[in-house]
């Protein structure tokens, strides 16, 4: 037999969290056909001696929904050994969608992914998988069905409850989003119309996900001053509906939070009693977002439309004002926890505020002569909520011990943009070199298996995660010595070193590091049968 493909003499990780073992990898149209002492010829043959072999990485937090469609080889998340790519995070992505709410949601995604020219042509999520599907992908990207969408779909985007019919519809049409193949249902809960959902109407959407036993993915409703309440919330929505939970890139926000710390990391223990948990993480102590989060949670009602309309009001904004500097109960309030001085402008829609991108709120009034909070809401209205955000938000030593966390798996939660968080070019490379080789705070073995078979088996992935014989050649091979991340805050568009070759289904994506165009990857779809 001749092979496609042949790694050998690597330090194989199976990806299971045993040890590695020296050992020859062979490729065969698009799985791995071997895993041992191979002797046979190959087409291509590369010498693996002094370099890990592992299954290619999962990312289960991506913002890659926009991407795709007009950079489809996703390279910041390639170069860094990801080979499949969660999208539909946070309630918020691309479809399903309705034509009379499509105006308004192509604002809100821009604020969230960036502004990308891209032609909604699609409704339905089988409609906008296969449209993925035709493009030449770099990873692979599977779907989580989006309760924003799903939502908008049914009512609107008017914040009032659900009546029983509606949510009869919300659970018909998320059937048939994971018909056509979502790997779990997710909801952002600051973020509208998601956040206007109540706790049974979601206990009772989730429960569809129960006879599928498929994650119920989560950016909880505060993240900050009210995070325990917060997660009593998730756990008795999973009590209710039996769905399993997938914390979003879980974390505790705001210095003045930090006691809590360890009544959040006992509640989670708790939890784990009676609930199918887990979590991911993505490895910093800053996070990133839409610019917008900054206005109070009425100031979105409606849709982007009315929010720009409540922007450009004198009344409207003096009320924000108010409501921010004093707070409302229960609203993760970014200014209050991070503060101006600590959340910066990633990216803008137009030429005419790009000298505001990698500017803090302070100095955005410093340099536009106004007050701060003025000149971030002239920002938004400008630039229509096309802006994204960086916000510095927490310690260390609380990343370095929710990631040791037994349920936890990495991510990137990667949001592009003209100078995004580094966690989008850099997570799973600064794992693998900062936090396994240099700080030593988890094995080597254990952090592959949290990169690999961990996600698979949360998102009911098919022979993927593990490598193993059959299953499909997604594979990342690095230098354990020399892996690093080389992103960083100023200069975040960097791509990874030590990881020269990469592979999904079987071809080459990264080769000698290097970028290697064209299709590889493909929409995974989670199986009824």
């Amino acid at each position: 037999m001749t092979y496609d493909l042949l790694l050998k003499n690597g330090m194989c990780y199976a990806g299971d969290g045993k040890e590695g073992f020296c050992a020859d990898v062979a490729v065969k149209d698009g799985k791995i056909a071997a895993v041992g002492s191979v002797q046979a010829e190959a087409r291509r043959t590369i010498d693996a001696a002094g370099l890990a072999v592992a299954p290619g990485f999962i990312d289960t937090h991506s913002h890659s929904d926009l991407v795709a469609l007009v950079e489809p080889e996703i390279a910041n998340k390639t170069t860094q050994g990801v080979t499949t790519d969660i999208i539909g995070q946070d309630g918020m992505s691309l479809a399903p969608v309705v034509p009379e709410f499509l105006s308004s949601w192509e604002k809100t995604m821009a604020g969230l992914e960036g502004q990308y020219p891209v032609d909604w042509k699609w409704r339905s999520a089988e409609d906008y998988l296969k449209r993925l599907d035709a493009m030449p992908l770099g990873p692979n990207l599977a779907y989580l069905a989006p309760t924003g969408n799903i939502r908008m779909c049914v009512m609107g985007l008017e914040n009032r409850p659900a009546t029983a019919s509606e949510i009869d519809m919300m659970k018909d049409l998320l059937e048939k989003c994971i018909g056509a193949g979502a790997v779990g249902l997710s909801t952002g809960l600051i973020y509208p119309p998601s956040n206007y959902m109540t706790e049974d109407e979601i206990a009772a959407v989730t429960s569809v996900l129960t006879k599928y036993n498929l994650p119920f993915v989560i950016h909880q409703r505060s993240e900050a001053d009210d995070i325990l309440n917060s997660m009593d919330e998730v756990f008795r929505i999973s009590r209710k509906s039996g769905c399993p939970i997938h914390f979003s890139h879980f974390k505790v926000c705001g210095m003045k939070n930090a006691h809590l710390f360890d009544a959040v990391m006992k509640k989670l223990d708790e939890g784990e009693k009676d609930i199918q948990l887990s979590f991911d993480q993505y490895p910093y102590a800053a996070g990133s977002t839409a610019f917008s989060v900054i206005l109070p949670p009425w100031a979105h009602d409606g849709g982007a439309e009315k929010c720009l309309a409540r922007l450009a009001d004198k009344d409207a904004r003096a009320r924000m004002k108010t409501d921010i500097a004093k707070g409302i109960p229960g609203w993760d309030n970014f200014v209050d926890f991070a503060g101006m001085e600590n959340i910066f402008v990633t990216f803008v829609k137009t030429p005419k505020n790009a000298d505001l991108v990698g500017k803090n709120m302070i100095e955005i009034g410093q340099i536009r002569g106004k007050d701060p909070f003025d000149a971030s809401f002239d920002l938004l209205l400008e630039e229509e909520l096309a802006v994204g955000l960086v916000d510095f938000y927490g310690l260390e030593e609380h990343v370095e011990a929710i990631m040791a966390h037994r349920l936890q798996n990495p991510c990137t939660d990667g949001i592009l943009g003209a100078r995004p968080h580094p966690r989008v070019y850099g997570s799973f490379s600064r794992i693998l070199g900062r936090y396994v080789r240099e700080r030593k705070l988890m094995t080597l073995p254990e952090a592959i298996r949290k990169m690999t078979s961990r996600p698979a088996s949360i998102f009911k992935m098919k022979e993927r995660g593990l490598l193993r014989e059959g299953y499909a050649a997604d594979i990342a091979v690095f230098d354990p010595e020399t892996v690093a991340d080389k992103a960083t805050y100023t200069d975040p568009t960097q791509y990874s070193a030590g990881i020269p070759y990469v592979i999904v289904n079987g071809r080459l994506v990264v080769d000698g590091g290097q970028i290697a165009k064209g299709k590889a990857g493909k929409v995974l779809r989670f199986d009824k049968e």
